[in-house]
């Protein structure tokens, strides 16, 4: 029987065949979205990453009879360490075939380096920062992922489960059948939150007049997901990054900022149209015809990705969720979307998920962080 060896990434052309190796392995598969290769490079790469302001990677790729069997990346970030008080490491970048030996290399090999660093435990799938993939699918194989979702074979999950890891968190995505008409609950709640607490919903029509509330919608962020699982708030070096990487692509009708008095963004809801099927037919790549797939997608589909929603602390109780779901609801209603798919909630979340219940929902995809101390 052949041995795995496992090579460390050293060059632009190890990196290229990092990024190529899933394209290969799901090929004709119908659920997996591909990244497309541009942002997979300038995530990974020290140079154009600002996580690296704070994370130390390192990426291996496993061989068997000299074809590429699998890939996998360790990254250690400093900051969440500090935030939460733990010494882990995150493994994120997995794949690899169904041969146990060669998911026992790629484990072993972060692991192994995890020991080198006195860790007390390794977790993933996770990326530099939340904006990356991270959850391991274990539920809705048989369903069409999201841009902003990791896709999986169903070995996976066991081959991780063989190798001694447990469940630590588990996300879950929803599908919802847009309806004829916004609940006259959700309206009801909209005009007496914008009412009592003297908000205002941020009129727009461009995607540059979203742009200057850009880095407060960040913000926002920041302070309502603090105490979610790992997550690490963003630097102003990544939220102006992100900025300039996504803003100038979004479709006002479908962004909803909620603003104070203050003119501060204290709740926010950013969907897209969907670009899953686009993606599949570009396969990774932007040309010579993927961006023309993209273009298309955005200007006629059906299908819309809630990719990120978020409220300040101080007005997660006063209903401004609310707010947001009912004009992203109408936005969908007026322009023929059929379908919504929301962004991932911690299984635990019981606040963010009871928002959907006044709709035709069902469960889309589970999503998994798997964990085992050293």
């Amino acid at each position: 029987m052949s041995k795995v060896e496992i090579k460390e990434v050293k060059s632009k052309s190890d990196l290229n065949k990092f990024i190529a190796f899933p394209n290969k392995l799901y090929k004709g598969n119908k659920y997996r979205v591909p990244q497309l290769d541009i942002y997979e490079k300038k995530s990974l790469d020290r140079k154009k990453n600002p996580a690296f302001d704070f994370c130390v990677a390192r990426y291996w790729l496993a061989y068997k009879d000299e074809k590429i069997v699998g890939r996998i990346a360790g990254i250690l970030n400093n900051k969440s360490n500090d935030i939460w008080n733990e010494k882990y490491l995150r493994f994120g970048w997995i794949d690899f075939i169904d041969d146990i030996e060669v998911s026992t290399a790629l484990i072993n090999t972060v692991e192994n380096w995890g020991k080198v660093l006195k860790i007390e435990a390794v977790h993933g799938p996770l990326g530099f920062t939340d904006m990356d993939l991270e959850g391991m699918l274990v539920e809705g194989f048989d369903e069409i992922g999201t841009q902003a979702v990791i896709y999986n074979y169903p070995y996976y999950p066991v081959h991780l489960e063989k190798l001694g890891y447990k469940k630590d968190a588990d996300w879950i995505q929803h599908e919802i059948k847009i309806p004829k008409e916004v609940p006259e609950r959700v309206k009801r709640i909209t005009d007496l939150v914008l009412k009592k607490y003297e908000l205002r919903i941020l009129e727009t029509k461009k995607a540059k007049d979203i742009l200057p509330y850009a880095k407060k919608m960040f913000q926002t962020l920041n302070e309502a997901f603090q105490h979610l699982y790992g997550y690490v708030p963003l630097t102003d070096k990544q939220i102006k990054q992100y900025t300039n990487d996504y803003f100038s692509a979004i479709d006002p009708k479908y962004v909803c900022f909620i603003l104070n008095k203050e003119d501060d963004v204290v709740g926010f809801g950013i969907s897209i149209l969907s670009l899953s099927k686009a993606l599949q037919k570009a396969n990774g790549k932007l040309f010579p015809f993927g961006f023309i797939h993209i273009l298309k997608a955005l200007k006629k589909n059906d299908t819309v990705d809630m990719l990120l929603q978020g409220v300040k602390p101080d007005y997660i109780k006063k209903g401004v969720a609310a707010v947001f779901y009912n004009k992203l609801m109408q936005a969908y209603i007026d322009n023929g979307i059929k379908t919504a798919i929301t962004s991932h909630i911690l299984e635990d979340n019981k606040n963010s998920h009871q928002m959907f219940d006044a709709y035709d929902t069902r469960q889309h995809l589970r999503r998994r962080i798997y964990i085992k101390h050293l």
